[in-house]
């Protein structure tokens, strides 16, 4: 009995010592693997630093091109073309002779209308001296007078009907259509040319309701089209319209688009960016570094090797920098790659220049 107590103690001390070895193995492998992981825990990052610049808040609407100056030329007289001063294409101005008309017959109707005034005038000389003397009734002088009145208003008609043979451009532009061709005989009110004044161009855009306390006359504006990519040209708010359209919401902005060069052209398609309002010198972050939480926004900044989530208040963006109105002050590293997968706190290595060092405290 008594060996067999002593067996069974020898076996109890002999299962002990097997487990605390066990047991020390357990630890020493788990702070092996805490001590991976400590090392692992440092995530690669890329950062860059904070910009000033100028923003700008805008409205962005699409319309096509117009001439604001569009002029129908069209025969005042009857008569036939008989010599042609422009054609298509050709810059022309105001009050240019355009063509010219057979006026013969309106020149003879113009000499008759001239020699009846020149007859009536020494007519009426003569009765002027006689009514001084008593001669001549009033009532006959005064008819005399009325009559040389009308002569005098025919001759001055008969005169602007020849005028009207020189058909001449209304407005200053281009010639941008041509309806007759020399010898063709036209009537009263035939088109015969088409001016376009191309410069300035306009654009209508149809601005829904809501933007209207914003938008005002002579704000500046610019204007990208399809037809010639990759460059800008300048606008401007012409004109606003007073009224909301009832049943689209929406109410009209005419923009004027200056073009002293002809490069633009009427019923080209256009994207115009109406500036609103503007801040300068204002803190800008890429927006790539920014993460979107469900109710704010914030960067991930380093400091002293550590990743630090600061919440910001953002404001205008332009192009791929969205202005930082509160949460940074403009000296900080901000998180531009690999902030997707950090948390607050967490270890960070930066990358810079292809070559990864371990972001550690000064005095490491």
């Amino acid at each position: 009995m008594q060996r067999r107590w002593i067996a069974l103690l020898a076996a109890l001390v002999l299962a002990a010592g097997i487990a605390g070895c066990e047991m020390g193995d357990k630890e020493s492998a788990g702070a092996a693997t805490a001590g991976e992981k400590d090392e692992q825990a440092a995530v690669p990052v890329e950062v860059g630093t904070l910009e000033r610049g100028d923003v700008y808040a805008m409205y962005t609407g699409t319309a096509s091109l117009e001439t604001d100056a569009d002029a129908l030329v069209v025969a005042k007289v009857a008569g036939e073309i008989v010599e042609l001063r422009t054609e298509e294409g050709d810059r022309v101005k105001a009050g240019q002779i355009l063509a010219r008309l057979d006026g013969d017959r309106l020149r003879l109707e113009m000499e008759r209308a001239r020699a009846n005034v020149n007859k009536l005038e020494q007519e009426y000389e003569r009765n002027v001296q006689l009514h001084e003397r008593g001669l001549v009734s009033a009532g006959a002088f005064e008819d005399l007078k009325y009559e040389l009145e009308a002569l005098k208003a025919a001759y001055n008609l008969a005169r602007l009907e020849l005028s009207y043979t020189e058909i001449r451009a209304p407005i200053s532009g281009v010639v941008s259509e041509r309806h007759v061709k020399t010898g063709n005989t036209i009537s009263i009110n035939d088109p015969v040319f088409r001016i376009t004044n191309l410069d300035p161009l306009i654009a209508y855009l149809h601005v829904p309701e809501r933007e209207f306390r914003r938008l005002a006359k002579d704000q500046p504006a610019e204007l990208t089209v399809d037809a010639i990519p990759d460059e800008t040209f300048s606008a401007a708010v012409q004109r606003i319209s007073p009224v909301v359209d009832p049943v689209t919401g929406t109410f009209k902005v005419t923009l004027q688009v200056p073009d002293p060069d002809s490069r633009l052209k009427p019923g080209m398609f256009g994207r115009f960016n109406i500036v609103w309002d503007a801040r300068q010198d204002s803190l800008l972050v890429p927006r790539n570094a920014i993460v979107d939480a469900d109710s704010d926004q914030a960067v991930f900044i380093v400091r002293d090797g550590l990743a630090e989530r600061r919440p910001i208040e953002t404001g205008y963006a332009r192009g791929d920098r969205i202005e930082v109105v509160r949460g940074l002050t403009g000296d900080e590293e901000i998180v531009v790659v690999g902030q997707g997968g950090l948390k607050d706190g967490a270890r960070v290595e930066i990358v810079r220049g292809g070559e990864a060092r371990l972001a550690r405290d000064a005095g490491a």
